[in-house]
């Protein structure tokens, strides 16, 4: 006995994306049945215990994406954007994008105010992100005048004529001008004679204010170009990353004073109180210290409204106790995942990964199976450092690293994740210090091939599913005869009472599962290597 209704008879809405191929794709014959299977995983939804309010899912507008998009003719480009932002592709409703320069810019090596002791910022421009690329330099590029800038104009416009307008922008710097740090450079990267041991710098005290004034001008001088700031960031990631890149470095305690003193009133004084500030924004090993220094203090909690973290500090660990902790001892912050990425994706992977024969020519780029499997390492893989596990960091399945911490996260608390850049070249780039990074969708600039990979489909599917406004429900998940990291699942809930019931299958079959939502109970099966999106109202 079966059917295709949910709970008070009303007809349940299922969608899938699988190693077997479905992109999203609705499922018109899915259905739940009375009888249980042995062996069955169980959900328990309850819909009286509402959670954190959702900020939305989405992925990042760096130069380096705007940069390949530019490669496309302009209505191939738009379409892309569309499949970005539109409520008929994945309808992100958040994304970050980059104060000055970061690693996944060309040349890299500037910021807004790059005049040497320019401390009354008269010479401030976000030119650096209004140009377009030389085709002379560039000769693929087709429209000349796309740009990071032109990129956001492009979302905004696209939320702007559809139902759901919504896009939330983050905006983070790097690092402050060079010649405003201690090193009066943009990083300085480890080598032999300072014994390896690279850095981005700090803040010259005498620049402390002017920095805040920085970031405040990024906010007005992008207001002018009609682009409003959702949320900010003083910097990214604080603690560093040994000089690799552009990078200013913060301690929590230098962190908390440079909000309570400077960048807080500063904020306030300039009306930009709806801007929401987002602190430390590295990596969640650290998240715990940083919290307690900044949230702690009632001064500077009074400016901030929550923490923005990065997933580096393992390919599997989502850290869902320190969410747990976060959100007990401080509910009023939010907590949104603001990067993660699969990175270094450039380099060649050890030996063993994979099927050598399989991957030798397609590699990732446009090879669904690379995504679903167990193919790749990141930063830490094989890294003999100091204070670095390798425990913390094995081969991995992209596509289930993405899935268990979007699930995982929100159960545990998480507000809203991001994606790093949404559009790269089919070698992960362009970078300008060879970081090479895999994105949702990445293009083969020469041949104009797009190649939605299937963590686009997954985040399209999330995004589609979960959204700003919503609330994350309890959900406890049991899988018992098929591993604990089996299957994974959340749900989050409308204010018109629609449930979104998200399930992440990691193994090679199907599982059979009781779904039990408040009194009612029905059984279905989850397709192997998959993601299974219920949409029930009640």
């Amino acid at each position: 006995m079966s059917a295709k209704e949910g709970p008070h008879g009303k007809p349940v809405k299922a969608f899938l994306t699988a190693e077997s191929g479905e992109k999203n794709t609705p499922q018109p014959d899915f259905a739940f049945s009375t009888v249980i299977p042995n062996h069955a995983a169980t959900i328990q939804v309850d819909t009286g215990r509402r959670q954190q309010t959702m900020v939305g899912i989405g992925s990042s507008c760096t130069e380096a994406s705007a940069f390949v998009l530019a490669h496309l003719a302009p209505d191939r480009r738009k379409h892309v954007m569309r499949q970005i932002f539109s409520t008929e592709g994945a309808n992100f409703s958040l994304t970050r994008t980059h104060i000055g320069a970061c690693d996944f810019t060309l040349r890299g090596r500037y910021s807004c105010a790059d005049n040497r002791d320019d401390f009354a910022l008269e010479n401030f421009s976000i030119a650096c992100h209004k140009d377009g690329f030389d085709p002379q330099s560039h000769p693929g590029i087709c429209d000349p005048t796309f740009s990071l800038l032109q990129m956001l104009k492009e979302a905004q416009s696209i939320k702007n004529n559809q139902a759901d307008p919504r896009l939330r922008i983050i905006a983070s710097a790097w690092t402050a001008p060079a010649w405003m740090k201690d090193i009066d450079d943009w990083f300085i990267p480890g080598n032999a004679a300072n014994n390896w041991q690279g850095t981005g710098g700090s803040l010259r005290p005498d620049c402390v204010a002017v920095y805040a004034d920085y970031l405040v001008r990024f906010l007005e001088a992008y207001r002018a170009e009609g682009i409003d700031i959702w949320g900010l960031t003083p910097v990214n990631e604080p603690c560093g990353n040994n000089g690799q890149w552009e990078s200013l470095h913060f301690t929590p305690e230098s962190q908390r004073d440079f909000i309570r003193h400077h960048l807080g009133p500063k904020l306030r004084a300039a009306g930009k109180q709806e801007v929401n500030l987002l602190v430390y924004d590295q990596n969640r090993d650290q998240m715990d210290a940083w919290a307690d220094t900044l949230f702690a203090d009632p001064e500077t909690a009074a400016y901030t409204d929550g923490l923005a973290v990065h997933w580096y500090s393992s390919t599997f660990k989502v850290y869902e106790d320190g969410f747990r902790r976060l959100r007990k001892k401080y509910p009023d912050k939010m907590i949104i995942h603001t990067e993660g990425c699969i990175d270094d994706l450039g380099k060649e992977a050890p030996p063993g990964i994979g099927d050598p024969e399989r991957f030798k020519e397609s590699g990732w780029f446009g090879n669904d199976a690379f995504w679903w499997n167990n193919n790749a390492t990141d930063w830490a893989y094989s890294a003999n450092w100091d204070g670095v596990d390798n425990a913390d960091h094995p081969i991995y399945t992209p596509v289930h690293r993405y899935a268990r911490d979007i699930i995982v996260g929100i159960n545990n608390g998480l507000s809203g994740w991001i994606d790093w850049n949404i559009v790269l070249d089919k070698n992960g780039g362009p970078n300008h210090v060879g970081n090479f990074c895999g994105a949702p969708i990445m293009i083969d600039t020469a041949s104009g091939h797009i190649h939605y990979t299937p963590i686009f489909h997954i985040l399209s599917q999330f995004s589609r599913t979960i959204r700003p406004g919503d609330q994350a429900l309890d959900v406890a998940t049991h899988c018992a005869h098929h591993g604990a990291d089996s299957l994974h699942s959340c749900a989050t809930i409308t204010g018109d009472r629609l449930v979104s019931v998200q399930i992440l299958n990691t193994t090679k079959t199907v599982i059979p599962c009781r779904l039990q939502m408040d009194a009612w109970a029905g059984t279905f099966e989850i397709p192997a290597n998959s993601v299974l999106t219920l949409h029930i109202p009640l």
